[in-house]
């Protein structure tokens, strides 16, 4: 009888020993996604929901993993990235480009991922100090600042910068997709019941609080807009920040291009990338590449590369593909389409404002033939490519257009013609758009742009592409705010990776190809 109660006991103590983490020890399946976890927090004197992903070889190693705290917006909840935004697929998807990671969703309650102005809901105090040191108690993760990340979308793209900003010794990699926040220009003129219902609960004042009296020293002390200018902004350096917004968002594009130019303006390293799109996972799930890749460097250590791969341009053509002729004094490069000569169709014409750069005939050949593989692999029409190197004014254009109608075949409607503009003639290229009558659609790459927006058309479709490193960040933010809010016939905005050069056009101009087909037959 003895014997028997010692082996119950026994039973019972290996039993109990068994972490729920530890699914060798405890003999039940491996599962990677644990939902409905639960910190019973002492701070906020309430339970916190949370989810973990974990890697997929979990079980089978004794190795520790990075983190990423992953964010949901206002009103979703700890499930929203696994239900609706394919977490584990995209995760697995990219695993070959990124190192094997733990993922967590906590719950956020409409906070905004801060603190609560009246101290009535410690949300960031109970993250901070209840939250990151139960998921390093219950899961083997490298318990280092260096390796945890924070990601999130909308409300948790707030908290993906306030939370590394506030808390560097805590985590060093901010990930913001469409960063749910507002300027102070924004603030004040939000609406009543949005400002009550959305921000006065996280940052005060009380409800129903109207004008500059929303501004508060608690808004402000969170407010990027305030910290990324203090004298010393140099700390911000230890936080690698890659923010990413869709051109189609509404306030939130102008304010994500804000927080750019005043992150350039002051010296902040950061990445930025704006990309077709707008409020939904649709887009953020093509952020994923990317972001996972930005952070798996970033975990290991290995410096994000300062240029994206070259694109592939194709074959060559050769420089008796190029017709030269001169009208009034000016010199055109012409390109005729692949089967100009045994065709009689009509042809949609692009114009080329080209800034060809130091090495303008090797740049020239390179541009005519990404544009004649485009065409030969369908990518864009078969168009007639007619390249101007030198600045031009409205009159002299119409004289270009009409010779150019008078002598080749060419679809001669206004619909069938794109200009496009680049580094130093970009300025050009949308000076012509706009006082022009020739020109449906304007493309302009690597422009040299005055911080004062140029005037532009409400009858013309834009294209603008920019990098994140170009010289004109204020100039581009005011040239598509303008595009905005007046009201042109369609825009796509870009910012990419990369400073100014000749490769970085040839890469947005690859990029453009879907738009620019569109634009060449409508």
């Amino acid at each position: 009888m003895r014997g028997r109660l010692f082996f119950v006991v026994l039973i019972i103590i290996l039993v109990s020993g068994c972490s729920d983490d530890d699914p060798k020890k405890a003999n039940v399946p491996f599962v990677r996604l644990r939902e409905d976890q639960i910190l019973q927090s002492t701070i906020l004197n309430r339970a916190v929901e949370y989810a973990v992903l974990l890697p997929a070889d979990y079980d089978e190693t004794t190795e520790s993993y990075p983190v990423v705290y992953l964010l949901h917006g206002f009103g979703d909840d700890e499930t929203a990235w696994y239900r609706n935004g394919g977490l584990q697929y995209n995760v697995d998807k990219y695993i070959t480009e990124t190192v094997p990671m733990i993922y967590v969703m906590p719950q956020g309650f409409n906070t905004y991922y801060i603190d609560k102005y009246n101290g009535s809901f410690p949300y960031m105090e109970m993250f901070v100090e209840e939250l990151v040191p139960e998921i390093d108690a219950r899961f083997r993760t490298k318990n280092d600042k260096s390796q945890r990340a924070v990601m999130g979308y909308s409300m948790g793209g707030y908290g993906a910068l306030i939370l590394p900003t506030m808390h560097p010794e805590v985590f060093s990699i901010s990930i913001p997709l469409s960063m749910s926040f507002r300027t102070d220009e924004q603030y004040i003129a939000e609406s009543q019941q949005a400002f009550d219902n959305q921000w006065a609960p996280n940052f005060g004042p009380a409800k129903g609080v109207a004008g500059a009296a929303r501004l508060t020293d608690y808004f402000k002390q969170r407010s990027p807009f305030y910290f990324f200018q203090l004298e010393n902004v140099s700390a911000y350096n230890n936080v690698k920040f890659l923010i990413d917004c869709g051109d189609d968002e509404e306030a939130l594009i102008f304010t994500s291009n804000s927080l750019h130019s005043l992150m350039r303006s002051n010296g902040i390293q950061h990445e930025y990338r704006v990309r077709s799109g707008g409020h939904s996972f649709d887009y953020w799930k093509k952020s994923y590449p990317e972001a996972l890749k930005f952070i798996s460097d970033a975990v290991q250590g290995i410096p994000y590369p300062e240029e994206p791969e070259p694109v592939a341009v194709g074959t060559l053509i050769s420089e008796g593909y190029i017709e030269t002729i001169t009208v009034s004094g000016i010199a055109l490069n012409i390109v005729k389409p692949v089967d100009y000569a045994s065709a009689t169709i009509e042809y949609p014409v692009l114009y080329l404002i080209h800034d060809a750069g130091i090495d303008a005939q090797q740049n020239r050949i390179h541009t005519f033939s990404l544009l004649r593989n485009a065409m030969s692999e369908s990518k864009i029409p078969q168009s007639i490519i007619v390249e101007i190197t030198q600045s031009i004014d409205d009159d002299e254009m119409e004289e270009i257009v009409a010779y150019i109608d008078q002598t080749y075949r060419t679809k001669d409607v206004r619909a069938n013609r794109v200009i496009m503009g680049n580094g130093t003639r970009a300025v050009n290229a949308l000076t012509l758009a706009d006082n022009s009558d020739s020109f449906s659609d304007c493309f302009i790459f690597n422009a040299q742009l005055p911080d004062e927006a140029n005037n532009v058309s409400n009858d013309v479709f834009y294209y603008v592409d920019a990098t994140d490193k170009s010289a004109s960040f204020r100039g581009y933010e005011n040239l598509y705010a303008k595009i905005r809010n007046d009201g042109t016939d369609g825009y796509e905005y870009r910012v990419r990776q990369g400073a100014d050069s000749y490769q970085a056009f040839l890469n947005g101009l690859s990029e453009s190809l879907p738009s620019l087909k569109e634009s060449l037959s409508p």
